[in-house]
C-alpha cells in the first residue's frame, strides 16, 4: 500500500497534465524548465505534446557534479544544457509554464532553496512536475545507507559503461511530507500525486525486493518496500490566497 494518500498511477501523467495546461494557452510556445536533465526519463513526453499540434521550448539545467558533467558529455542531447550550482545559476522570474524536476531531489543539497527558486521562475497558473526517490521508502533507505563502494559496483553491473552513480544525498524534502510541507509553505496547489516504482536495477531483482521487504519489516511499517519514487504535480495559483489540495 502506498503511505499518506499517494496513489499508484498511470506513468503518463505528466504529459497527461502539460496538454491539458497547452490546451489552455492556444497559439503560444510552452516553455518548459528540465532542472536535472541528466536523470530525465520518459514521464514528460515533449514529443508527444509536439505532436498534438503545441509549441514547445525547451531550457535544461542541472547540477555541476562529475557525474552529470559526464553524461552531458556522453549524450549529445545535452549539449545545451546548462551546468552550475543550482542555487545560483540566473533564471528569469515567472517565465517558465512547466517546471520538470526529475529525479533531482535526492541527489542535491539545500534542495529546498533549489526547488524555491525553480517556483520563482514558474508563471502563476505554471505546473511543477516533481519525480524523485523516496527517501521515506525502503529502496530509498537502502540507497542512502549502503556504502558508496558497494552503490558503485552494483551500478557498474547493472549500468556498463555509464557515468554514475548520482550521489544519495536524501534531504527531507525527498519525501512525501517533505514536498506536501513545501508546498504548504509556498502557496502551491498539489494536482496529482503517485507513489510509483522505478525500474529495478543492480542485483537480481528478487534479491533486491527481499532486501526492501526486511528494511520495511525491520522498520515496523514505516519504510514502504513497494515503491521507490514519488511523482507529483503541483500547480502555482493564480491566486495567491489558494489553498492546497
Amino acid at each position: 500500500m502506498a503511505p499518506m494518500g499517494l496513489a499508484p498511477g498511470g506513468g503518463d501523467s505528466f504529459t497527461h497534465f502539460a496538454l491539458a495546461y497547452a490546451r489552455q494557452r492556444p497559439g503560444r510556445p510552452i516553455m518548459v524548465l528540465q532542472a536535472g536533465c541528466a536523470t530525465a526519463g520518459p514521464e514528460l513526453d515533449m514529443a508527444a505534446v509536439r505532436a498534438s499540434g503545441y509549441d514547445v521550448a525547451v531550457s535544461m539545467l542541472d547540477d555541476d557534479s562529475p557525474v552529470t558533467r559526464a553524461e552531458a558529455a556522453a549524450r549529445p542531447e545535452l549539449g545545451a544544457a546548462t551546468l552550475g550550482d543550482l542555487r545560483m545559476i540566473p533564471l528569469m522570474p515567472r517565465t517558465a509554464d512547466i517546471v520538470h524536476c526529475p529525479l533531482l531531489l535526492d541527489r542535491i543539497s539545500q534542495s529546498d532553496i533549489v526547488l524555491s527558486r525553480l517556483v520563482l521562475a514558474l508563471r502563476p497558473g505554471g505546473l511543477l512536475m516533481l519525480r524523485t526517490r523516496d527517501r521515506d521508502s525502503a529502496a530509498g533507505f537502502l540507497d542512502r545507507k549502503l556504502p558508496n563502494a558497494l552503490r558503485g559496483a552494483i551500478w557498474r553491473s547493472s549500468r556498463p559503461g555509464e557515468p554514475g552513480p548520482h550521489p544519495a544525498i536524501y534531504e527531507p524534502l525527498a519525501s512525501a511530507r517533505g514536498i506536501q510541507g513545501f508546498a504548504a509553505r509556498h502557496g502551491l496547489v498539489i494536482a496529482y500525486r503517485q507513489a510509483a516504482s522505478g525500474p529495478v536495477s543492480g542485483p537480481p531483482a528478487p534479491v533486491i525486493m527481499a532486501a526492501r521487504k526486511i528494511v520495511a519489516a525491520l522498520s515496523g511499517g514505516r519504510l514502504d518496500w513497494a515503491h521507490d519514487e514519488l511523482r507529483f504535480v503541483i500547480r502555482k495559483p493564480e491566486d495567491s490566497f489558494a489553498r492546497v489540495l
